[in-house]
């Protein structure tokens, strides 16, 4: 009883463990391809599946995500005879898991192979400088023969580029020169136009300095106009309040005359080469005499 027990149990055992060994979990982006007695059963996608013991078997697990393979330099002739050194980056995901495992013995080692032919022949038909200047449409040959060609090996080929040029050194010094000689000649240009800008603000600056000081020296001019004037409206207002209290004074003729006599004085002081005396000068002159010889009698009778 004891010992139909043990086996019991052993059995449980053994089948616990064929269940749990053989309970499988596919992960996010991935996909497994299962064969049955060694031929394709069926694609698993994310999520728990059970495989039968001793009868299923997992052939090929696959990564569904997209991939990036870097391929060593290819050597390629162009059309002129030119060898260059090419490296290419394919970017492919697999859409088809069953074509990716039975399609093709080595996927990545086709699709290089393909890459490099196709290089080949896409590159010998162009001359070096259009390989030099061409790289998108390059990479858009190549992608579209690839994506063709891979389509029955369960890949698509999403897009190509070409990683790098390697023309040979003596062509490759010359580019070197020509990019040199390029840079040096945008420098010149960068120089002459700072030169010329440096030049524009001068002339601006000595314009702008040539109108403030022309603007015043038109102020100043202005301003002595204005002072003048004002002064000879102050001359002009003092000799009119002067004849107007004058006026107010009621003043004899003696005094006229005097003033007369005052007036023509500064006028014989001029520059003027002629002057018009009035009629009236003579008594004039009679009466400043006569008013001397006054001060001098008093003079000598104060003596």
């Amino acid at each position: 009883m004891v010992a139909t027990i043990v086996i019991v149990s052993i059995i449980v055992l053994i089948i616990l463990i064929l269940i749990v060994r053989n309970i499988k979990i596919v992960p996010q982006a991935h996909a497994f391809v299962v064969e049955r007695l060694g031929a394709y059963y069926a694609t698993w996608d994310t999520g728990l599946h059970l495989k039968t013991p001793f009868i299923d078997r997992i052939s090929r697990k696959v990564s569904l995500k997209e991939q990036v393979v870097d391929f060593p330099p290819q050597p390629v002739i162009t059309r002129d005879n030119v060898t260059m050194q090419i490296d290419t980056v394919v970017y492919f995901e697999i859409t088809d898991p069953k074509l990716y495992t039975y399609g093709v013995e080595h996927p990545l080692s086709a699709i290089e192979n393909l890459t490099a032919t196709t290089l080949r022949n896409i590159i010998g038909d162009l001359e070096l400088d259009n390989t030099l200047t061409s790289r998108d449409t390059i990479n858009d040959k190549i992608r579209i023969i690839l994506d063709e060609a891979t389509d029955a090996w369960g890949i698509k080929v999403i897009r190509v580029e070409l990683k790098n040029i390697l023309p040979p050194r003596e062509i490759q010094d010359a580019m070197e020169k020509q990019m040199k000689a390029e840079r040096e000649r945008r420098a010149r240009i960068l120089d002459a136009e700072g030169e010329k800008r440096s030049q524009i603000l001068v002339a601006e600056g000595l314009k702008e300095s040539a109108i403030l000081k022309a603007d015043a020296v038109k102020e100043q001019k202005i301003r002595e106009a204005q002072g003048e004037a004002e002064a000879i409206l102050t001359v002009q207002k003092a000799n009119a309040d002067a004849l107007r209290m004058l006026n107010e004074a009621a003043p004899n003729d003696r005094v006229i005359q005097l003033r007369s006599l005052e007036a023509f004085a500064k006028a014989a002081d001029g520059k003027a080469t002629k002057i018009i005396i009035p009629s009236d000068i003579q008594g004039l002159a009679g009466t400043v005499t006569a008013v001397k010889e006054l001060w001098t009698d008093t003079d000598v009778k104060t003596k």
